[in-house]
Formats: structure tokens, sequence, C-alpha cells
């Protein structure tokens, strides 16, 4: 179990490059709207902010980056290969346009969003990605809602472990099994809605009583547990509140306050339904 929520120090990765421990969600945040939200986010300490060409807000993203009083360079903006984007010349072509619509000469962290295993093109992907981080384009690799079976496939055949598999990951879907194989590879893992289905988790006894104690949020604690876990939230909001209330660090939760919440854990946790085996995103 780890401690990294003591501190918003940026962590190592596997490749020796640095993450922040906390990332900002970028989904839905379009327009001037979403461009004013992520330069707030900035503004409050964020480094590190999450976005995908599926997405649709690339460009809203690299906006924010210029308009905001921080230096481009000391934010990782993370974004990430589609579906139809698989396979190697495609996915050349896939992070060349992403650069261009981020505004940026390298990308801080490139993903596979998806495996899409029906594709078998994951591993050309990969490859296209390994390509593009030797050739100076993209700082830092991963993947992301990969399997410990694609995972396996990619070292395999490539011998290139990802930096980073971001993946669902809340209290009503722990992914225990899936984070041990983390660590035994040396990937560092991020959870994608770390807040689960908001009310329905947040108002549970075993995340309100901790909270009570250590006077913070519900969503504090959930958040603190991932930082316990040694997981990397990427909540999203658009709220300056929230987000300043996102980024603030927590108290230590306790082994059993610990247990009690990764205990909410249950079959079929997924928010809606997305199994690495068949979504085709």
């Amino acid at each position: 179990m780890s401690d990294d929520g003591g501190s918003r120090e940026p962590l190592r990765l596997n490749d020796g490059h640095h993450l922040p421990a906390i990332g900002l969600g970028t989904f839905g945040l379009t327009g001037e709207a979403g461009i004013a939200a992520i330069v707030s986010a900035l503004g409050l300490g964020y480094r590190l902010l999450d976005t995908a060409v599926g997405y649709g807000n690339e460009w809203e993203v690299g906006e924010a980056v210029r308009r905001s009083e921080v230096p481009g360079e000391d934010v990782v903006v993370a974004t990430k290969i589609r579906a139809r984007d698989h396979g190697y010349d495609a996915t050349r072509r896939s992070i060349a346009e992403s650069r261009r619509t981020l505004g940026v000469d390298r990308i801080g962290l490139h993903l596979i969003h998806w495996p899409n295993p029906r594709l078998d093109r994951y591993v050309e992907t990969w490859q296209a990605l390994v390509a593009a981080r030797d050739e100076g384009e993209v700082r830092s690799i991963g993947v992301s809602n990969f399997t410990a079976a694609h995972l396996e496939t990619l070292v395999g055949e490539t011998g290139v472990v990802p930096a980073v598999n971001q993946v669902e990951l809340h209290p009503h879907l722990p992914q225990a099994a899936q984070r041990a194989v983390h660590e035994r590879l040396g990937i560092r893992t991020q959870s994608w809605s770390p807040l689960g289905r908001g009310r329905v988790l947040l108002e549970r006894p075993e995340v309100t009583r901790p909270a009570e104690r250590l006077s913070a949020s519900p969503a504090q604690v959930v958040l603190r547990w991932h930082h316990q876990l040694g997981a990397d939230p990427v909540p999203k909001s658009a709220d300056p509140g929230r987000q300043r209330e996102n980024l603030a660090p927590v108290g230590r939760l306790t082994e059993a306050e610990m247990d009690a919440i990764t205990g909410l854990g249950r079959r079929g946790g997924r928010l809606w339904g997305g199994d690495p085996e068949t979504t085709h995103l």
C-alpha cells in the first residue's frame, strides 16, 4: 500500500520521467466554457491534463495551456489513440495530428485508449508509439483499459513495458488483481472515473465516517483511498471549488478505513459496462 497521497510531488515512471500524482479529466470540457474550466484548474495547481482524440477537445486543452499563466513546459498533457487509428501507419498519423491539434512539439503522455482485441492491431499500435517516443514526438507512452493478458502480449512481443495503464478504478471496482500486475511489471496505475457514481458512493458510511474524522469531504476521502492504494486519480470537474477540493491533500486513512472502502467493491461494478475485451472506442 502506497502513501503517495501525503504530497503532490511528481511520481517517477519506469522510463525515468515523472508524472503528477493527480490529474484533471477533461471529458466533456469543450468550447469556451471548457477552456475556462481547464485554465482554472491550471491556476489552482493541476499539472496533468487528460484528454483523448475521442473526447473531441484536444484543441481546447492546448488552447487552455496557451492562455494559462503556467509555462507550457510545466504541464503534462496526456492524449489517447482511438480504435480507428490502430495499426502502425494510422497511429503515426494520429500522433502527428494530435501534436498539431494540441499545438505542441512533443506530447507528454500518449496512451492507447482501448486494446480493441478484435482488431488485433494493438501490438502494431504500441510499436508506433515506441517509435514516436524514440524519435522525440512523445515523452512517455502507456495504455488504457489493458488487461493482464493484453499487457503480457505487448511486453512479450516488443520488450517495452508501458509506463502507465489508465483503468476504471473506484471503490465499486477496486481492481486488486490488475493493480498487482501493474506493481509486478513496474507500471503506474491511473484511475479514470475515480469517484464512481457520485452520490451513490459518496454517501456511504464507509466514506462519510473517515471524512468526518479527517474534516474532509467524501470526495477527498475517496481520492485519498486511491493514493494510498498506489493509484493516481484523474477526477473531472469544471467547478473551481471542486477542483480545489480534489487537489487538496488529506490526512492518512487507517488500515480499517481503507479495507472498508475497498470492501465496497461489487460484481458488475463497472459504470457503463466498459469491457476491455469488447469495447470498441
